[in-house]
């Protein structure tokens, strides 16, 4: 079985979204999605110069694809080729579970879990808006919730105005929505590290199923210090592009949960061994999922076969998300996420209709902080 054809598909539906689609001489296709939104043109541009690697190729051959799109270049890979090689990748695996008849979890080791707890996202100008959402969302069968710090419509980071407003958002869900429900927040790197501390100490005893990414990644080493000043769980990882990025905070025990995405750190082959090496550390995942179905799928069978799984990120139920041009095998109940067992991925997309999203190109919100110096969003 070669590899005749790679296309790339950019859209946009609730955001924007980037779908390769690799097909075989035989016509088998497979399906992945890359996760580095805002940056699609880039990516589109580096599967260009990676098809002609593979063309030709022998689909099944994973592992060695992998090697050669990440070093063929002799300059070790950053977000950009390591997001275009998981879209790529995540396809691979696909078609391979395909041709085999059996579910990439079963290609993984078969199941070491029925279905995977989720959480959600929760939106709120206001302490009581966050309530109210998360209130929505248990009604619906939510176990799991997740927030972010605020800004204002004026796009204004106002650093310990968002900072009590979450310590306030944590005390009150806690205190109405009982110790069952799970919260997690996430500062999406947008503290410093003296907003980190005070609000980690201010809500350990809230107990938070982790605090995600209060300190931006490119030095991962301040998480030391912040480590030092607290017991709360931490969460990080989702900006990482391979496993040896986790490497330093995974062996220094840096973090609690591991936020791999699968769609930025070279997809599924990359994934597997980025799991591996945290179960040898005690951490589990907590996988970043914040796109398309195609992702949802990939990270679903990687937990459906790790055993060291807490959590999985879900923006978007099974049939919320691209539902009349992507069919999935997924189900979603009671905060449970779980798959049928399809071939492959279990994702049917209906290529020429997603046509029917045109793409957009959009950056990212922008942020500044008071003084008018740029603030992560």
């Amino acid at each position: 079985m070669k590899i005749k054809n790679i296309t790339t598909h950019l859209l946009k539906e609730w955001r924007t979204m980037l779908f390769v689609v690799v097909e075989t001489d035989d016509g088998t296709i497979g399906v992945g999605e890359s996760g580095l939104t805002s940056r699609e043109y880039a990516v589109a541009g580096m599967i260009d110069h990676l098809k002609t690697l593979l063309i030709g190729e022998n689909a099944f051959d994973i592992e060695h694809h992998w090697q050669t799109m990440w070093r063929a270049g002799f300059h070790p890979a950053g977000q950009v080729l390591s997001s275009a090689i998981a879209a790529i990748d995540i396809a691979l695996w696909d078609i391979k579970g395909k041709a085999l008849g059996a579910p990439v979890y079963e290609l993984l080791g078969g199941r070491a879990r029925q279905k995977v707890l989720s959480y959600c996202h929760l939106r709120g100008a206001t302490p009581e808006e966050t309530l109210a959402s998360a209130k929505e969302h248990v009604a619906m069968g939510w176990k799991a919730l997740r927030w972010e710090p605020s800004y204002g419509e004026d796009m204004i980071m106002r650093g310990r105005w968002s900072v009590d407003k979450a310590i306030e958002e944590f005390r009150l869900l806690r205190s109405e929505l009982g110790p069952e429900i799970e919260l997690a927040f996430d500062a999406h790197t947008k503290f410093t590290p003296a907003e980190a501390a005070y609000f980690c100490n201010a809500i350990a005893d809230q107990r938070p199923m982790f605090v995600e990414d209060p300190l931006r990644s490119e030095y991962t080493d301040a998480y030391r210090s912040l480590r030092g000043k607290t017991a709360v769980p931490l969460a990080a990882g989702e900006q990482f592009a391979s496993k040896w990025q986790f490497v330093q905070m995974l062996q220094d025990n840096l973090m609690d949960y591991c936020r791999v995405d699968l769609c930025i750190a070279g997809g599924i082959t990359e994934g597997r061994k980025i799991a591996a090496m945290c179960e040898a550390h005690m951490v589990d995942l907590a996988v970043h999922n914040p796109i398309g179905p195609v992702s949802t799928a990939a990270c679903l069978h990687l937990n459906m076969a790790s055993p060291n799984v807490l959590v999985q990120e879900l923006p978007k139920r099974p049939g919320e998300c691209l539902d009349d041009v992507i069919a999935t095998d997924q189900t979603w109940e009671d905060g449970w996420l779980t798959c049928s067992g399809k071939p492959g991925l279990g994702v049917e997309v209906d290529i020429e209709a997603l046509t029917k999203y045109p793409f957009e190109p959009e950056h990212l919100p922008m942020l500044r902080r008071e003084d008018g110096s740029y603030a992560n969003w």
